[in-house]
């Protein structure tokens, strides 16, 4: 064994450690230097955060009363531009040498969100957007105009200056007056390009993230207009705009049918924090506006979506923590209170609903606004200043009290007591359940279903086959190979998910069998990563019945594996209706009209139609093993279906309407489809 002396390490080059080794990164140099800091990151999401941070610089503008436009334009070159109808950034000289435009956009921590300055709240608050967005960028061009005329200053690189029409640079803090316009008219404009050196190789802006987020800033200050324009893919000029803020933040998101109306929550309140003025900590009083909208839905999943002024902070924080805590509070001491649906778990102390109970189904947005709040990280995905939680708390309690005991309606208030009654309920009476089925689910194929018939080799490339019954199963196994296709028979009609409570989805032997079988757990704890196959094909008749079980495998699949249908790794086989052998050759149909137009096809010569002897398959049953692999399972001649969300959606929604509860729906689904039925062919 070798042996070293000594207290450090023993491979060092240079072991000086003095005054010149202390580095002072100037101007935006900090920022090249370590650019997660400031944009948390050199992927994808820091690439973005240049676009947020001058899109949330316009919103901030629109949130003080200032703009009602925005426009963001993606240009051919890979530029994106930003423009508002705001005040415009200041051009008057700050320093004597410098305009306060050059200072923008040139020193990090500069700009007027400081205190009280020129924004009582914004989004932008570290005085570091505009600068980072240069200091990242190998081009920027800045217009503004005031005092009737436009005026432009230009950096590349970071140096200021102007570019002549032939692309020539030439260095400088003189702004250029480059037209006039009216007296009144005020706005910034800012265009830049993305130094892809800095950033991960093959980046470029994603239209539809960018898309996303101006979507999103409209529903922070109702009646301001957003317009994006893609000059790159061609695509039609959008705008947007929500009159309704988060209340129509929250429609947008709700997914099903509702159980309540978007209620709406306003209130304020008041907090001390100490803050540096004229270089003296004091004790200043802040005031909180807290905004939330929410609504419950007949689902399971929750979407709580959370800003701090202007600013989207998606790991939430203080705000959050602090409407979490009153919708817990609220709900189990005013809503459930005397609930007879939960009588007896009282009795045991298990009536009390926890957060994942209160909030099943629950699409929520809350917003806190005020001065100077404190984020974790330059990039604001979480507010850390203590007091909003106490805030946000006194204003959701005080707030869905009311609701529940005065202005809300009363079936919408039942309706939720009974969903989070219900959501109790099925908690404690499948906890123990659901571990089990979880763990056998995560077994070896020793844990499987007895009928499944497994694969060798699992993973991306593998497949499950769903069959209808063993008389499919039968040629399915013959016909498969082996190696990555895995069969599994239903013996029975699989649980309407859309209608059943999801102890009856889960005691279902049908349902379990299934999702044993894909490993990868159920609903809220479905993780897709964990999946034992790349692919879920159904594999039904070409019938009625066989339309029927493929709607309930959507609805279980749409409801409790979303992920599976959202990645589009589910299929539907397409089984041929009709066979005929012609010579050596066989021919399949797969619709009635199909059939017709081959028969004349194979009738052109001097063959008779009556000659052509076509087979109808009742059912997959009754293929033999040839026939099923060549139609169904060979990769090289079989037909798959892809099904997307929009089937999974299309068949719970139909699901819900012909075997719900609600027969006048049901009713007038069929009256409305009434002129689809030949009524010269029912029997009655």
């Amino acid at each position: 064994m070798a042996r070293t002396t000594g207290s450090g390490p023993t491979n060092r080059t240079n072991d000086s450690y003095d005054e010149k080794s202390i580095q002072l990164l100037a101007g935006l140099d900090a920022v090249r230097k370590r650019p997660g800091m400031y944009i948390g990151g050199t992927g994808p999401e820091g690439l973005h955060h240049l676009v947020w941070e001058l899109i949330d610089n316009a919103v901030d503008e629109a949130a003080a009363g200032f703009a009602n436009l925005i426009e963001v334009t993606l240009h051919k070159d890979g530029s994106v531009e930003v423009s508002d109808n705001g005040r415009g950034i200041p051009i008057g000289k700050k320093d004597g040498a410098r305009t306060a435009l050059e200072i923008v956009f040139t020193e990090l921590h500069a700009g007027g969100k400081f205190g009280t300055g020129a924004y009582s709240s914004s989004g932008g608050l570290h005085g570091v957007g505009a600068s980072v967005v240069n200091a990242l960028a190998a081009k920027v061009v800045a217009e503004v105009d005031r005092d009737g005329a436009t005026h432009r200053l230009c950096f590349v690189e970071r140096v200021p200056g102007q570019i002549d029409a032939k692309g020539g640079f030439k260095p400088g803090s003189s702004l250029k007056v480059t037209g006039k316009v009216p007296p009144k008219r005020t706005g910034t404009r800012v265009r830049f390009w993305p130094d892809l050196d800095v950033f991960d190789p093959g980046l470029s802006i994603d239209p539809q993230l960018v898309r996303e987020h101006c979507v999103q800033v409209c529903f922070l200050v109702p009646g301001l207009k957003v317009r994006l324009s893609d000059k790159r893919s061609g695509g039609k000029d959008e705008e947007f705009v929500a009159k309704g803020g988060l209340a129509d933040l929250v429609d947008s998101q709700s997914v099903g049918e509702a159980v309540t109306e978007v209620i709406t929550l306003h209130g304020t309140g008041t907090f001390e924090e100490k803050v540096p003025v004229d270089g003296k900590m004091t004790v200043v009083e802040r005031q909180c506006t807290v905004d939330v909208a929410m609504r419950w839905t007949k689902g399971y999943d929750t979407v709580v979506t959370s800003f701090v002024n202007t600013i989207p902070t998606p790991e939430g924080g203080t705000h959050v923590a602090g409407f979490d805590r009153a919708l817990t509070k609220v709900v189990n001491d005013t809503l459930l209170t005397g609930t007879k649906k939960l009588a007896k778990l009282s009795r045991s102390g298990q009536d009390r609903a926890e957060k994942t109970d209160v909030q099943e189904g629950l699409v929520a947005a809350v917003k806190v606004t005020f001065p100077e709040p404190q984020f974790k990280g330059q990039t604001k995905q979480e507010l850390g200043t203590p007091p909003i939680t106490g805030i946000v708390n006194e204003v959701v309690r005080a707030g869905l009290t009311n609701w529940i005991e005065s202005v809300g309606r009363k079936t919408h208030v039942a309706a939720l007591r009974d969903k989070v009654a219900q959501a109790v309920l099925t908690r404690v009476s499948t906890k123990a359940t659901q571990d089990a089925k979880r763990r056998a689910a995560q077994l070896n194929s020793a844990g499987m279903p007895d009928k499944l018939a497994d694969c060798r080799q699992h993973g991306e490339d593998s497949e499950l086959l769903i069959v209808e019954g063993d008389s499919a199963a039968g040629p399915a196994k013959a016909g498969r190979n082996a190696e990555y296709m895995a069969v599994l028979p239903l013996r029975g009609k699989v649980v309407n998910a859309g209608k059943s409570t999801l102890k009856q989805v889960v005691e279902n032997a049908e349902a379990q069998a299934l999702f044993t079988a894909v490993g990868a757990g159920q609903g809220a704890d479905f993780k897709i990563e964990n999946a034992r196959y790349g692919r879920i094909i159904i594999l039904c008749d070409a019938d009625v019945d066989g339309s029927h079980i493929r709607c309930l495998l959507l609805t279980l699949i749409h409801l409790y594996m979303r992920p599976l249908l959202e990645e589009g790794r589910v299929y539907a086989a397409q089984p041929p209706l009709y066979t005929v052998k012609v010579g050596d050759k066989v021919v399949h149909a797969f619709s009635e009209q199909e059939k017709l137009d081959l028969t004349e096809e194979l009738t052109k010569g001097n063959r008779k139609a009556e000659n052509l002897q076509w087979v109808r398959f009742k059912g997959l049953g009754e293929m033999d093993v040839e026939e099923l692999a060549v139609t169904c399972l060979d990769k090289g001649t079989r037909i798959l279906r892809r099904i997307t969300m929009e089937d999974g959606v299309a068949a719970a929604a139909l699901f819900e309407t012909l075997m719900g509860n609600d027969v006048g729906r049901r009713r007038q689904y069929l009256l409305d489809h009434s002129d689809l039925v030949d009524r010269e062919s029912l029997d009655v």
